[in-house]
């Protein structure tokens, strides 16, 4: 029942169709969760089917002898010593405590790798906006034999865009309001939905958290193995460097001793015996992939916040890319000053931050085409709008922030 249950949770993580984040959000919350939940059966195939320990007992001990030490010395512990170290020097030890948890620690760090997207989409779909549906749509769009299908498939998002756009409007004016306008703008102080960046700001917090847990990991390890589990990684690089055979680590030892008493009628046997653990094959490899993995995930991670703040955390940035497609698509006249400065509106008091991050995303998920196709009709219902046509465009006044005067 307990394997059925992991195949189960394995296979919908498998199933889900969810592209409401990009490939570095995924490698964080599904690839590495299926990589635990898959490691979880392995282990929990070799403790519950076959033989996770095994003792060297004297030779007149019974089979109940036999069987009796086997299992005392998994649910307990087991320790080893230094080579040429006498047995008895109890400051020698170094215990080993872990094997017997080491399925329910890995589903606690599948459920540690999901939280954080967790936390996205719970807070992500109180926005007003379903980006899930957004690029299910745009891959439509991109897939789409008729022009018919295409172009209906568009005006659907232009209109749910449109009409998430026009919520996050700030309506209070005033200088509060500007204040407020200025610090979401600039610095991203103050976040929400009618600032323009609540979803920009809760992405960026939720890479952050993905961040934060791979590193928590790491060292949540060293507490759980007993040992320097975060150089790991560069123990084994320097061994392969060196030319050094790469020994079984002292971390996952392959043979250990157990102490144990046997309470007879009147007495009390203490015993020492030697076992070997098979099960420390396996983790050994699982733990040393994890390692590699979790710093490669750690790195993209990094890598992927820093572009992601450059690319819409910047008024400069956000403008350039909405200009891009709008050139693509032979919207904007780059010798026109009219064209220039409506652009830069378009993109700073109707797009915003999270408009142009919405955008960004659905690129992620498609392509750069259907997203130049998306802002080509959100710019053509832009201007037709009737605060932009009954004031002129002849006569708008863009200053360098991006208001219009």
């Amino acid at each position: 029942m307990m394997l059925e249950g992991m195949f189960t949770a394995i296979s919908k993580v498998f199933k889900s169709t969810r592209n409401d984040d990009d490939l570095i959000d995924r490698m964080n919350h599904q690839y590495s969760v299926i990589f635990l939940f898959l490691f979880t059966v392995i282990i929990s195939t070799s403790q519950y089917v076959g033989d996770p320990i095994h003792c060297w007992t004297p030779g007149h001990f019974t089979s109940n002898h036999n069987d009796y030490t086997n299992r005392v010395c998994w649910i307990s512990y087991t320790y080893s010593i230094p080579r040429n170290t006498v047995v008895g020097q109890s400051d020698m030890k170094s215990v080993i405590n872990y094997y017997q948890w080491v399925p329910l620690v890995m589903l606690l760090q599948a459920f540690l790798f999901y939280l954080p997207c967790l936390m996205w989409r719970v807070f992500s779909e109180r926005s007003g906006i379903n980006i899930n549906n957004l690029v299910e749509a745009a891959d439509t769009i991109q897939n789409a034999l008729y022009p018919e299908r295409r172009d209906k498939t568009i005006k659907y998002m232009i209109r749910h865009l449109d009409h998430y756009l026009d919520y996050q409007r700030e309506y209070q004016g005033g200088c509060c309001g500007g204040v407020r306008r200025f610090l979401a703008r600039k610095m991203c102080l103050i976040c929400g939905n009618r600032q323009g960046n609540y979803l920009l700001t809760l992405y960026l917090i939720t890479k952050v958290l993905y961040l934060v847990n791979l590193f928590s990991q790491l060292f949540m390890l060293n507490a759980f193995l007993g040992s320097d589990y975060h150089l790991y990684g560069f123990e084994v690089l320097r061994d392969l460097f060196t030319g050094r055979s790469l020994k079984p680590s002292i971390r996952f030892p392959l043979t250990t001793l157990c102490d144990f008493q046997i309470h007879a009628i009147g007495n009390t046997h203490n015993h020492t015996v030697q076992c070997v653990l098979p099960i420390n094959f396996f983790n050994e490899k699982i733990y040393l992939f994890l390692w590699f993995w979790m710093v490669l995930v750690a790195a993209a991670t990094a890598i992927s916040l820093v572009r992601w703040i450059w690319l819409l955390g910047f008024r400069y940035t956000r403008i350039r890319y909405v200009r891009k497609h709008l050139k693509v698509m032979g919207k904007l006249n780059k010798d026109s000053d009219r064209d220039r400065k409506l652009s830069r509106k378009f993109a700073q008091m109707y797009l915003r931050q999270d408009g142009v991050f919405v955008l960004k995303l659905v690129a992620k998920n498609s392509t750069d085409l259907v997203v130049a196709d998306i802002v080509s009709a959100l710019w053509d219902n832009y201007k037709n709008k009737p605060m932009i046509g009954a004031r002129g465009q002849d006569d708008l006044e863009i200053d360098d922030t991006g208001e219009m005067t």
